[in-house]
């Protein structure tokens, strides 16, 4: 100190760059404002080429314009729609009995049908094996495809490789069981071609016929006949006597009474409705099936009694298939080559009265029987002409 007076120490580089400027202060600010800026320029510019290259069309479809729609073009489709249901099933399966008869009785409860529809006439054949007249047969379908089914229920063992296959018989045979004369198995047969037949929706009447059965008629009347009709053609009838009330087994009571007992012939034909009925019958079928026994004959009585007791105002009590029982016996009458004539089979179609639709009529019977196999050439020399087939 001098003078008496104390100096002031000199200030300390530390303390000099440690005291913010108002000049360094503004270059900090400039120098930071610019960073930002250059970042936010490169980031900006990084976004805009990944948006332009996600929005942008490719040159693809730039240079391909939208489709313009044409008012008149129609796209198809494969619809499926209810064909496979419509389909006519096989008539070969592995069905049981019972699960086939509960397949038939399914009914749509809408009525009509939302498709077009050509009814046919299902033709049930109960054979022992082959079809000796086929050949008159097969003149009579020819020309009606699509307006005709047929079924056949033969013994198993029979080869029905045996039938041509230009043959409409080829490929018909429905799975059959043992059938013998007399039999209740004679009415299981019955209801299994009729179950069978009820599988294709498009079948609408239902016709029971032997290898013994001709054609009366060609087929477009036979088809107008039947699909025409108000009724079905179930024989019954009350016949005192042993063979028709002496075949009642009392044991059938309370549900089958004596008066209610009936016969008639075991040929029918019946409509759509009745056939889903008889194959859906659970209350009268095991009745028979415990109690009519030879004597009782099951196809002679079955049917019969159940279409008189509960189904009687839809039928018209009276078969479709002329038999010859003049001669008495078991058995009706049979007719041998020489039979065959024209004056003959002009009897059988016009020399009976009935009543059709509630008119009097002498066109009754659409089917006569029993004719023998040499039968057959006669038949084809004088029926095609007189029946007018094609």
């Amino acid at each position: 100190m001098k003078n008496g007076k104390e100096e002031s120490p000199a200030p300390s580089s530390a303390k000099i760059f440690n005291t913010p400027t108002p000049l360094f202060n503004l270059m900090s600010y400039f120098l930071f404002f610019g960073l930002g800026l250059a970042i936010g320029l490169i980031i900006s510019f990084s976004l805009n080429i990944q948006l332009k290259q996600f929005f942008v069309p490719t040159p693809d479809q730039t240079t391909s314009p939208l489709p313009i729609p044409i008012a008149n073009e129609t796209k198809k489709i494969n619809r499926i729609g209810l064909k496979e249901y419509l389909k006519p099933p096989k008539v070969a399966h592995d069905m049981t009995d019972e699960e086939l008869l509960w397949r038939a009785s399914m009914v749509p409860r809408v009525g009509g049908f939302p498709f077009k529809r050509v009814p046919k006439v299902a033709f049930l054949f109960l054979t022992r094996g082959p079809l000796p007249l086929a050949p008159f047969w097969e003149l009579f379908f020819k020309g009606h495809e699509g307006r005709y089914s047929i079924y056949v229920h033969s013994h198993p063992s029979f080869n029905a490789t045996l039938v041509p296959q230009s043959s409409v018989f080829h490929g018909r045979r429905i799975p059959s069981k043992e059938v013998q004369w007399g039999k209740f198995n004679m009415v299981e047969a019955e209801r299994r071609l009729l179950a069978n037949a009820l599988l294709d929706i498009s079948n609408q009447r239902f016709v029971l016929l032997s290898e013994s059965c001709i054609p009366l008629y060609n087929f477009s009347t036979i088809y107008s006949y039947l699909m025409g009709s108000k009724k079905s053609f179930v024989e019954s009838y009350d016949l005192p006597g042993p063979v028709g009330r002496g075949r009642y087994n009392p044991r059938m009571k309370p549900l089958i009474k004596m008066e209610q007992w009936r016969k008639g012939s075991q040929w029918f034909e019946m409509d759509r409705g009745l056939a889903i009925q008889v194959i859906s019958d659970r209350k009268y079928f095991p009745v028979f099936q415990k109690f009519c026994t030879p004597p009782c004959y099951a196809d002679e009585h079955y049917l019969p009694t159940l279409v008189s007791v509960k189904f009687w105002r839809r039928n018209s009590n009276r078969s479709l298939t002329w038999v010859d029982w003049s001669h008495g016996g078991a058995h009706p009458a049979r007719f041998w080559r020489v039979a065959v004539t024209v004056d003959f089979l002009k009897k059988l179609r016009n020399g009976s009265h009935c009543h059709y639709n509630g008119k009097s009529s002498n066109t009754c019977f659409m089917f006569a029987r029993k004719f023998l196999p040499n039968a057959l050439d006669r038949l084809l020399r004088f029926g095609p002409k007189l029946m007018k087939f094609n």
